[in-house]
């Protein structure tokens, strides 16, 4: 089976780094990827940067990466809402990617009687932020969530993630969100559509069983799991368990993967 994957999607919080701290060894896993021409975009449930953000945050740390290979949650929804609905009205409950990626899809940002409410990972998030997505759901706004991560690893552990707020306004309205990231299908599928490839050619490659190995498996790609982040060996059994699923591969850290992905351990 592993033959047969000719291209990646990487995740990044976890796998590539912790908040500011690059993964041991992903620079070198990257620069080696880049040398055997193995095709990748990294995909990442994060919206609060720009893809060009993200690049450029990837180069400071050493690890080389170009705008066009980051694929993010926040441009997903801004994605699917122009196709699906161009020049809405939009409520933003997020950070500087996910404005930024709706307003450059020509969607129209508003508090005021919005078509739709898009939610990310919002640091200044407050009870007047959950008063407010309340009522414009409740409203009749088509609730938009970017990603149900609910904790991202960073420089100092563990921290609430975009699915612990969204807790929230669903348990103030009752309403599930349709959700854009990992582990739903869209955002794989724009990524996969990209690669020009068919899902069984691509395999996934991230350190969280409940979002990036879960995407893989439900949308038909190969599922390489990293022990360099959410999911550790401590934990590795609980998350088979409560996804029901087990990945193609396992590797301790990147050094690791690096073997195996270039052909060295397989």
């Amino acid at each position: 089976m592993a033959l047969a994957w000719k291209a990646f999607l990487i995740d990044l919080d976890g796998t590539m780094y912790h908040g500011s701290r690059m993964v041991p060894g992903a620079d070198q896993l990257i620069a080696e990827m880049n040398k055997q021409g193995i095709p990748f975009l990294f995909v990442t449930n994060n919206s609060s940067r720009t893809p060009g953000d993200v690049a450029r945050s990837l180069v400071e740390m050493g690890i080389p990466a170009k705008e066009e290979q980051v694929c993010t949650s926040a441009v997903g929804a801004a994605r699917y809402l122009a196709d699906k609905d161009p020049g809405a009205t939009v409520a933003v409950i997020g950070e500087t990617g996910l404005v930024s990626a709706l307003e450059e899809a020509g969607l129209r940002i508003t508090e005021q009687d919005p078509d739709y409410v898009v939610q990310g990972i919002d640091r200044h998030f407050n009870y007047e932020t959950l008063r407010k997505a309340a009522g414009w759901i409740a409203a009749g706004a088509t609730y938009i969530l970017t990603n149900p991560d609910l904790l991202l690893p960073g420089s100092n552990g563990l921290m609430p993630g975009a699915g612990t707020l969204s807790a929230a306004i669903q348990a103030a309205t009752g309403v599930v969100p349709i959700t854009i990231g990992k582990p739903e299908s869209i955002l794989m599928l724009q990524a996969i559509e990209r690669l020009g490839l068919a899902a069984d050619q691509v395999a996934v490659i991230g350190d969280n069983m409940l979002t990036d190995i879960s995407a893989g498996a439900h949308a038909g790609c190969g599922t390489i799991l990293t022990l360099t982040g959410v999911t550790t060996e401590q934990n590795l059994e609980h998350y088979k368990e409560k996804t029901g699923i087990v990945p193609d591969v396992i590797c301790s850290d990147l050094q690791e993967l690096m073997l195996w992905i270039t052909g060295k351990e397989r």
